[in-house]
């Protein structure tokens, strides 16, 4: 196919598919075809091409730019109408490699909750059933990847965002290791590391994340943290044998309550990888903090990275807080306002909470290669009827959660930087299930390694065909 046939196509599919799944906010098809009708022209000149020339993909509308294009940073009333003149990483990156943004994907407030739904926008229907959400931050993305409308998309993750929504979708949503993938911030060069912020690729296969992972990782200038080094090829890594590999197997953490169905579905996707010859054994790993102890933990970390976003706002023209306040939900509001009244001390003390987590989850890899873990606790929720108030479980197993992010053990990996993806486990009650695998630090190879070998041994392409909700019409 060209790459006028192809934008056509997914330009087609979006008309089709986006009433009922709401999963972007922002087209801008026009611009698209004539960078197809650019890229067609590259081809019949035979001029030099990269490897993601002339496909389609997109990006979320929450931290991530595109020079022209609106920011409303998940949703925010009050910026309904901003923009900014400036590239995310991902954007610059795939278009330098000859990909086509179709335009931007929907995204919660700030990005703040594992469930994709906004005042704005409202809420993204999950593919596989569209009563459902399809988790977030990245929802939007997640969306059209799982239903077909652009072949990748861009995910950001401070807290599980690419992770959630893969699991919840039926997609391969990879982290990398911090640094290996740039995080260019400013004015806050340090704001990436509050917990540790990343973006990569939501795709159908892990080859094609692999192949983004390739285009996007490399040194930056303005990211003191990305790692300096050869380039590598990281779709050999997909095929690469891992019998002999060392898997330790935690099905909750130790503190976690997890949906007995999820439970199951990963206990029995781990046998794939004795299968393959890896050596997997369960252990007893116990973290030093209670879940909802380390979920409150991020809920402050994280708004230190959104006080960050106001206070500059603020010095630009614009009191978010202040006159837009009733812009945010109250749970939002709650730990904005506790994390403006914090002390130094308890900044501190927030830190070693989180350096105690590092050095547990570290001192597994003393012996194991990789952790493998279920990807969430709960399974994938209604949509609120009230745009906006779409939140998780507040409730896992008769345990109490916090409903934003305490069903979310993906978090663990944004206090340590250790590259982990979602990988799709099975279905139940034709609803995904994420399993992921958790690598050493840097260690991407051997967590790209494990998901090529899990993929052609338990595939899932299969799983994308099947019946839809009526609301959608026949699948793909």
């Amino acid at each position: 196919m060209s790459p006028t046939d192809l934008v056509d196509a997914c330009a087609a599919r979006i008309e089709e598919r986006n009433p009922s799944l709401n999963a972007f906010v922002f087209t801008d098809v026009e611009g698209a075809r004539q960078a197809a009708r650019e890229a067609e022209k590259a081809l019949v000149d035979g001029s030099e091409i990269g490897p993601l020339h002339g496909v389609p993909t997109a990006i979320k509308d929450l931290f991530d730019f595109k020079p022209g294009w609106p920011a409303t940073f998940g949703g925010v009333r009050a910026l309904a109408d901003f923009s900014l003149d400036a590239y995310c990483i991902f954007a610059e990156r795939v278009e330098k490699a000859g990909a086509i943004i179709v335009g931007k994907t929907n995204s919660p407030v700030m990005g703040y909750r594992g469930t994709c739904d906004n005042p704005l926008f409202g809420a993204t229907a999950n593919p596989f059933d569209t009563s459902r959400n399809p988790g977030g931050s990245s929802g939007g993305s997640a969306a059209a990847v799982a239903d077909g409308l652009v072949p990748f998309a861009e995910g950001t993750d401070g807290g599980g965002s690419i992770r959630i929504p893969a699991a919840w979708c039926g997609l391969y949503g990879y982290k990398a290791s911090f640094g290996r993938v740039p995080s260019v911030v400013r004015p806050n060069a340090f704001g990436s590391t509050m917990p540790f912020l990343f973006e990569g690729p939501l795709t159908r296969t892990v080859e094609d994340a692999a192949l983004v992972l390739d285009v996007l990782s490399g040194y930056h200038p303005g990211d003191m943290f990305s790692i300096d080094g050869q380039p590598h090829d990281f779709t050999r890594d997909v095929r690469r044998d891992i019998s002999g590999m060392r898997i330790a197997y935690t099905p909750d953490f130790g503190i976690f309550p997890v949906d007995r169905r999820i439970r199951e579905t990963v206990g029995q996707a781990v046998q794939a990888f004795r299968d393959a010859g890896a050596v997997v054994e369960q252990i007893d790993l116990t973290l030093p903090y209670g879940q909802r102890e380390l979920s409150d933990l991020w809920c402050r970390q994280i708004m230190l990275v959104n006080v960050g976003a106001f206070e500059n706002m603020k010095k630009n023209g614009l009191d978010l807080l202040g006159e837009h306040r009733d812009n945010f939900p109250d749970g939002y509001l709650r730990w904005a306002d506790h994390v403006y009244g914090m002390s130094i001390s308890e900044l501190n003390e927030d830190y070693v909470m989180r350096s105690a987590v590092y050095d547990t989850i570290q001192a597994v890899y003393a012996d194991f290669d990789l952790l493998v873990t279920p990807t969430l606790s709960a399974m994938p929720v209604l949509n609120s009827e009230v745009p906006g108030t779409t939140v998780g479980p507040s409730e896992v197993e008769g345990v109490e959660v916090d409903p934003y992010i305490g069903w979310c053990p993906t978090y663990l990996t944004n206090f340590t930087g250790h590259p982990a993806a979602s990988i799709p486990a099975g279905l139940v009650d034709g609803l995904p299930v994420g399993m992921q695998i958790q690598g050493r630090r840097y260690a991407d190879s051997d967590v790209l390694a494990a998901s090529g070998t899990f993929e052609s041994l338990r595939p899932w392409a299969d799983s994308y065909h099947a019946p839809r909700d009526r609301a959608l019409g026949p699948s793909a």
